[in-house]
C-alpha cells in the first residue's frame, strides 16, 4: 500500500463532483506529512501523472487538480471529464551514443610522440612579443 493510497480510496468513493481540501486535511487522511516541496511549488500538484505517487493517486480515481493555492494551503479535486484526460509521455528512445562511433578511423603512427607539439616552432610565438 503506498502512502498516498487513503487520498485516492477516498476520492474513488464518487461522492463529489468536486472537493476542496486544504493540505491538513489531505495530511490527516493520508495519516503523514505532505513533502515540503508541496506547500512550496505548485507544479507539485500538477496533473502530469509522472510527477509524482500522489499525482497517480488523484487521477487514478478520475479528478484532477484545480485552484491550487499555496499561500491558503487549500486546493480543488474536480471530477475529470472524458475530453480532460491525461496525456502522458511516450517514452522516447535516447539517441545512439556517439561514444565510440570513430573508432579504428584514426590510427597513430609507432613514431609519433603525441605529447610533442606538432610544430616544433610554437613556442615562438610567445617569444616575439
Amino acid at each position: 500500500m503506498h502512502k498516498y493510497d487513503p487520498l485516492g480510496t477516498y476520492l474513488k468513493s464518487g461522492k463529489f463532483e468536486t472537493l476542496s481540501m486544504t493540505f491538513s486535511e489531505i495530511e490527516r487522511l493520508i495519516d503523514g506529512s505532505l513533502p515540503a516541496s508541496a506547500r512550496k511549488h505548485r507544479a507539485w500538484w500538477s496533473n502530469n501523472p509522472s510527477n509524482s505517487v500522489i499525482t497517480k493517486a488523484w487521477l487514478d480515481a478520475g479528478y484532477v487538480t484545480a485552484n491550487v493555492d499555496l499561500a491558503a494551503e487549500r486546493l480543488t479535486f474536480r471530477k475529470a471529464h472524458k475530453d480532460q484526460t491525461v496525456q502522458t509521455v511516450k517514452a522516447v528512445r535516447p539517441a545512439a551514443s556517439i561514444f565510440g562511433c570513430m573508432k579504428g578511423t584514426l590510427t597513430v603512427l609507432s613514431e609519433d610522440d603525441l605529447v610533442q607539439p606538432a610544430d616544433g616552432g610554437w613556442g615562438k610565438v610567445y617569444e616575439d612579443v
